[in-house]
């Protein structure tokens, strides 16, 4: 479980596609060449990358991508599951509290937040674009609370 269920979600987006499973709670970037707008452009796509350097921030993940055969079980609602290929929910300003932090970092409140690697969260801004802020260090399960604010 990536994401605490105390959440505040003041603007979200549901205008992109997820072609890769991936856990909630990380930053995902744009792909392709889709704009998003007209809400069927199946080239508006995003994914957690593999590498930050170039790449644009579209929002925090607040489903879980997964790749199921369904015709022999269905989607776990419950777990806000997504089907790979499928529309994901993005937050692009609010806030949660999520485990998806870079192994090493020890983040305080008031620290400015970035995403790194597969968009694991982190304090460096080495090759990235600014996300947030820190509302707390991590508690003993390694969670952080974290203000989202993507323009």
């Amino acid at each position: 479980m990536a994401l605490k269920p105390d959440r505040i979600e003041a603007y979200t987006d549901i205008s992109f596609f997820m072609n890769e499973t991936g856990e909630r709670g990380g930053v995902v970037v744009h792909v392709g060449g889709g704009s998003g707008v007209s809400m069927d452009d199946a080239n508006a796509v995003v994914e957690y990358a593999a590498n930050q350097s170039g790449t644009l921030p579209a929002g925090l993940l607040l489903n879980d991508v997964v790749d199921l055969d369904l015709t022999r079980q269905h989607i776990n609602w419950h777990r806000d599951e997504v089907q790979v290929g499928s529309k994901v929910t993005l937050l692009r300003q609010g806030q949660v509290t999520t485990d998806m932090v870079a192994s090493g970092v020890t983040p305080s409140a008031g620290e400015s937040v970035y995403y790194g690697v597969n968009g694991l969260l982190t304090t460096s801004s080495t090759n990235s674009v600014k996300v947030g802020r820190f509302l707390s260090a991590l508690d003993a399960d390694g969670y952080v609370k974290v203000d989202i604010n993507i323009t």
